[in-house]
């Protein structure tokens, strides 16, 4: 979220320009995420600039299965919005894959591992074979 408006602190402003980013599950289509954030700001201006709806990835396709097995691991929930959208609207299962922390994500603190990039890599090779 951010919040602009003013000139100064010891000035009234003439406006306040609020941004919000709303964020989505997949269960919940684009139309229906933009009616929930007009119901909130009701009575004010409001202006949809983006709108990019979540995506079910596809793991019931056969290649995601594969993909699957070759991790050894259940798959999760992926929080933040992805490519796997893009995909997801035109059809195309996707998955998201890689040795990063997405809590980290766009934080002081986001790096990754050596160790988990080596892990992915055995991963993708495993999957390829």
């Amino acid at each position: 979220m951010r919040i602009a408006g003013g000139v100064a602190g010891n000035v009234v402003p003439d406006e306040c320009v609020v941004t919000v980013n709303f964020r989505f599950a997949p269960d919940r289509d684009a139309a229906a995420a933009e009616q929930h954030v007009r119901e909130v700001f009701e009575g004010f201006e409001l202006a949809v600039t983006d709108l990019s709806p979540g995506a079910l990835p596809g793991l019931g396709a056969p290649a995601a299965q594969e993909f699957l097995a070759a991790t050894g691991t259940e798959p999760t929930a992926k929080y933040g919005w992805t490519d796997v959208s893009r995909f997801a609207a035109l059809g195309i299962p996707a998955l998201n894959y890689g040795p990063g922390d997405p809590n980290l994500a766009h934080t002081r603190d986001e790096h990754v591992d050596l160790r988990r990039i080596t892990e992915a890599v055995d991963v993708l090779r495993r999957f390829l074979a």
